[in-house]
């Protein structure tokens, strides 16, 4: 299956240029092809995926991604999808997103020197910073009439609001049609790609390419994913779900994608994970036959946990999961309690001071000394997912890997222990 055909059918293609024009140019040889992130955060975050893994098809279909860094569109901030105006960053700010978002495409992008289709990051900002007003309207502005940049509906839709929209972000267009027109000219980019809400500015580039360079360039978009509840992917109540590990662990990363809705996650694994199409046909075979082990949401928990964070981030952030729903803690990784224990209440103890009804009353699972025995009696403790009686005791020798005790009250109350 070629690659416009495969993007097609994971439901990939929302609008594009002439297909067949688009297709051909595809075929005759690797391609210039780019997407821009603006760096309004010190990371990305997953709602930013779906660019970074469309340009990763590219490159592995040979192709050459380049990632831009929207160092000057950053500033201004596209109006796409938003009803008010966006706080301006100064240039440290941006300076430091560029550099931290920076490292995450180098995750899922190849951009070794030696080979012939690495990746290139760009930044907007190098070709932007140096124009001034007046060249800017006489090389772009010139080519744009307003009827073009009003029509587009983000555009219209501020301007019927109350508070409008700003000559700053009504701009925003007009710097993104000239960084496709730049990218042409200096790197032969020929293919921009972003979501669906991109396609008015996507288009507006391919028409100032051909009016200042005389070529004929293309654009793709895929459609903008929203969750069941049309509220917009890659939120959870805690706020967004991003790359950086530092932000939002492997581990809540891992079990953003667990909690995926069952009549998304199929199409969830067509468009972020580079598994085969038959080969998600029998995951989902799978999965319908018995939906309660969640086997479709493990194995895209699993794929994309890979990709972004590694291999072992991956594994740990799935076996502390199991910990969590039934799974065995004595088979538990050294790795995996680590995991586990930025995400649960974690107390550090001496490996002394083991006494069951002490460790109960001093990780609060328990409220008094008489609290704790109660709740003990009740057989409603568990040390290590065997439950704790009256008379028992809680020797160093039970230390999993010779400093962890995980302790659970009733069902999912749990508290992580670890002995010094």
């Amino acid at each position: 299956m070629d690659l416009l055909a495969d993007l097609e059918a994971r439901g990939l293609v929302h609008d594009a240029t002439d297909r067949e024009a688009l297709g051909r140019r595809l075929a005759e040889g690797p391609t210039g092809v780019y997407c821009g992130f603006d760096p309004t955060a010190d990371s990305l975050h997953v709602g930013h995926l779906m660019g970074q893994l469309t340009l990763r098809r590219f490159q592995l279909a040979g192709h050459r991604p380049f990632p831009l860094a929207g160092g000057a569109t950053g500033m201004i901030g596209d109006p796409s999808g938003r009803s008010e105006e966006r706080n301006l960053l100064d240039d440290e700010a941006l300076r430091h997103n560029v550099d931290r978002i920076t490292a995450q495409l180098e995750r899922l992008l190849d951009f070794d020197a030696s080979a012939p289709n690495r990746a290139t990051l760009v930044n907007n900002a190098d070709w932007t910073a140096p124009l001034s007003t007046l060249e800017f309207l006489r090389d772009v502005g010139k080519h744009v009439t307003v009827n073009q940049m009003v029509a587009k509906e983000s555009v219209r839709l501020r301007m019927e609001g109350a508070e409008g929209i700003s000559y700053t972000e009504f701009s925003y267009m007009l710097l993104q049609a000239n960084d496709f027109c730049w990218l042409c000219d200096h790197h032969d980019v020929e293919l921009q790609l972003g979501g669906s809400d991109q396609w008015g500015n996507i288009t507006l580039g391919i028409d100032l390419t051909r009016r200042r360079l005389g070529r004929t360039v293309h654009g793709l978009t895929w459609p903008l994913l929203t969750k069941a509840d049309g509220t917009k992917f890659g939120k959870t109540a805690g706020g967004a779900v991003w790359l950086d590990p530092a932000r939002t662990s492997p581990y809540r990363f891992h079990q953003f994608w667990i909690q995926a809705e069952d009549d998304r996650v199929e199409r969830h694994l067509l468009q972020f994970t580079s598994l085969g199409l038959e080969e998600i046909g029998e995951v989902m075979d799978d999965h319908r036959r018995a939906p309660q082990r969640r086997g479709a949401q493990r194995r895209l928990a699993r794929e994309l946990t890979t990709l972004v964070h590694g291999a072992d981030a991956a594994v740990a952030a799935e076996a502390a999961g199991a910990l969590l729903f039934g799974g065995d803690p004595t088979l538990a990784t050294r790795s995996a309690l680590e995991t586990l224990a930025g995400e649960i209440p974690t107390s550090a103890v001496a490996s002394t001071e083991l006494d069951p009804v002490a460790l109960l009353v001093r990780t609060g699972l328990a409220g008094s000394n008489g609290d704790a025995r109660r709740t003990i009696a009740g057989g409603g403790v568990s040390v290590n997912g065997e439950r704790l009686g009256v008379d028992s005791e809680i020797s160093p020798a039970r230390l999993l890997h010779g400093r962890y005790l995980l302790l659970r009250k009733g069902k999912a109350n749990y508290h992580l222990v670890v002995a010094d």
